[in-house]
């Protein structure tokens, strides 16, 4: 992702970086694939406050990732790359074939136009979503389950990626971006590419 300098006008404005937004496609998120977030506030069901320093921020809603990549067999488009304000990656909107619209992470090199599919005979190609059995080792991935049909809890956030490093009997051996090797189940699905908007925590200077 692209950064900006700004100009020099006040002591902290002379070293200010920030990013462009400028693969951001859609401003508004869909409808129907987005739920109230209410915050605690450090507060419980009483009222009291349970947790201190808590509260504040900007009002968001939630955006429904499908992280499980289910839909087998049937190809999308990519309509928009988005912004969440829930997570450092961005997010891109998927059209079906069917009708049915969903977001999924935006891996890098997904533009607005590509179609994606998921399912055991998916090509390797980024976006596409295939169990772990079914992609070649050395390859990059992201959005990784830990439980056949659990949804990916691993490799999520910008930038990331793992990469496939053995498959030995029903287990596959990933190197995870902390250099951790795990070894999954070759069940659980995965989407292939790395994670896009590499870089996305705004650097300090």
């Amino acid at each position: 992702m692209a950064t900006k300098k700004y100009k020099p006008t006040t002591p902290a404005r002379r070293d200010m970086t920030g990013f462009t937004f400028e693969e951001i496609t859609k401003k508004e998120p869909e409808k129907s694939l987005v739920v109230s977030l209410n915050r605690t506030g450090g507060r419980n069901a009483q009222g009291r406050m349970t947790a201190r320093h808590r509260g504040g921020g900007h009002k968001r809603k939630y955006r429904l990732i499908d992280f499980r990549r289910d839909k087998d067999g049937i190809p999308a488009k990519v309509a928009a790359i988005e912004y969440d304000p829930n997570r450092s990656a961005r997010i891109a909107l998927l059209h079906y074939a069917d009708g049915e619209k969903r977001y999924i992470l935006a891996p890098m090199r997904l533009n607005v136009g590509d179609e994606v599919e998921s399912g055991p005979n998916a090509d390797i190609k980024p976006g596409n979503a295939l169990p772990i059995e079914n992609i070649p080792i050395g390859q990059l991935i992201h959005n990784v389950e830990l439980q056949p049909g659990k949804g990916a809890q691993m490799v999520r956030s910008a930038g990331a990626a793992a990469q496939l490093m053995a498959k030995e009997g029903a287990y596959a051996t990933l190197r995870l971006p902390s250099g951790e090797f795990r070894m999954v189940l070759q069940k659980c699905r995965a989407t292939i590419g790395q994670v896009g908007n590499v870089g996305g925590i705004a650097p300090l200077s």
